[in-house]
């Protein structure tokens, strides 16, 4: 992970790294970016390769790239994205594109909608549409296209079928915004919208013909990919470095091979952060949270943590993998700790600067997890999947700024017991039995 704060400049402007293999266009789109203060162009490439290495060499704060590239002229763009993001977690991501179908931002966006935009090329010197979407990105946001999102959303809906209340809804969902995000722009809470977006749902299955069907699974898969970037669970990978993986190898790891481990995951997430981004300037939010990042990612290798993700505003590290550790939970809890007052620093001189603060929440979890290396002997990625990696993120969503809430098996775990309040059993989504938690408040 050392390296991805490069792309954000002392200056705060926004790096961004340019893929295209037509020269006119790729120098088209560089000098309208680079006439914006606010952005650097810091790299160019031509092909698939060409991309993978320049974005590895440059850690770009956004990449903007074409569909098509060579060598095959198939999806290399999409592939490329999807590949930078796993060794560069965080990295915002705008396609450019030529063609309309939905189905190539679906593909785009199949991992979870943070930090992803896919744009039509015929329009990107309309306004500052492109300009506007580099900047929403590097913020963990999404921007799609208004011809992606009318394809989305036009085959649906039938006139007259919904009130204004439904329609700004079936659009929000169709522009990829995350639910906490709409939950702040209509000033009620993300479970609310969940059960609103449900019922539109169903509302709309009873209307669609057969023709329609395809396009109401696309829109479905989409706010899959959105639900699923807000609530993560289940599994966490990364793309491991190379000294990493040789000793894994070394050790006589063989991909594809699973063992069960007993780790402490952690997940923590800004609060109230789909808020703060209506309102905050989009390149001085996106030097907020690289600065952020940077602090978090320091806190937990300070503590011996493997840092997993960085997904919009979400941080995701596990302890006692990909190397046993007896002392997992110790070190996430310290982990934690330092994540808050490393935060709570940053606040101070932010609040200074008329910058708005960022209040962390924190969720461990401890218990067993499966683990696997994938992938190929040039590219291998390490995979935890579990209800240890599910909970954490469960946990975290009843931490308030500035707290920590553990699992019982974490409190147990700890070799020396913490302060702590004991919560009410708490009811989880994926489990039917209520689960017991402790609460901590971070020592600033």
């Amino acid at each position: 992970m050392a390296g991805m704060q490069e792309g954000v400049t002392a200056t705060g402007t926004i790096s961004v790294f340019l893929a295209d293999d037509n020269l006119i266009v790729r120098e088209g789109v560089r000098a309208l970016l680079q006439r914006q203060p606010d952005l650097d162009v810091v790299g160019v490439a031509a092909d698939y390769d060409e991309l993978l290495a320049g974005a590895e060499s440059a850690a770009p704060q956004v990449l903007v790239t074409d569909i098509r590239m060579p060598p095959t002229f198939q999806r290399e763009g999409i592939e490329a994205a999807k590949e930078v993001r796993k060794r560069h977690p965080g990295t915002g991501v705008v396609v450019l594109s030529q063609y309309d179908d939905p189905e190539y931002a679906v593909a785009l966006l199949a991992e979870g909608s943070a930090g992803y935009g896919y744009l039509l090329k015929d329009r990107i010197a309309e306004g500052d549409q492109l300009v506007d979407a580099v900047r929403a990105v590097a913020t963990g946001g999404t921007a799609l296209d208004p011809a992606i999102v009318d394809a989305l959303v036009r085959p649906v809906r039938k006139e007259g079928e919904l009130d204004p209340a439904d329609e700004a809804l079936l659009t929000m969902v169709a522009e990829g915004k995350p639910i906490k995000a709409i939950a702040a722009a209509k000033r009620t809470t993300p479970e609310a919208v969940s059960a609103a977006v449900e019922e539109l749902f169903l509302t709309l299955a009873k209307g669609v013909s057969a023709g329609a069907d395809g396009a109401l699974r696309r829109l479905r898969m989409l706010h899959q990919a959105i639900v699923d970037r807000e609530e993560q669970g289940e599994t966490l990978s990364r793309l491991l470095p190379g000294g990493l993986a040789e000793k894994l190898r070394s050790e006589g790891r063989r991909i594809g091979e699973t063992e069960r481990l007993l780790v402490t995951v952690l997940m923590s997430d800004i609060r109230s952060y789909s808020t703060i981004a209506e309102h905050a300037d989009p390149t001085e939010l996106a030097a907020q949270l690289n600065e952020h990042r940077a602090a978090m990612n320091d806190a937990i290798l300070g503590a011996d943590g493997t840092v997993m993700q960085f997904v919009g505003d979400a941080v995701m590290a596990v302890f006692g993998a990909p190397f046993p550790q007896d002392n997992h939970a110790d070190l996430a809890l310290a982990a934690s700790l330092a994540m808050h007052a490393k935060q709570h620093a940053i606040n101070q001189r932010w609040m200074g600067e008329g910058r708005p603060p960022f209040g962390l929440g924190i969720g461990l979890s401890t218990g067993e997890t499966a683990a696997a290396l994938l992938g190929s002997e040039e590219r291998l990625e390490y995979t935890l999947v579990g209800d240890t990696v599910n909970l954490a993120q469960r946990l975290q969503q009843f931490a308030d700024a500035g707290e920590i809430v553990l699992s019982g098996a974490t409190m147990e775990s700890l070799s020396t017991p913490c302060d702590a309040e004991a919560l009410p059993p708490q009811q989880v989504k994926g489990r039917e039995a209520p689960v017991t938690a402790f609460k901590v408040g971070a020592q600033q």
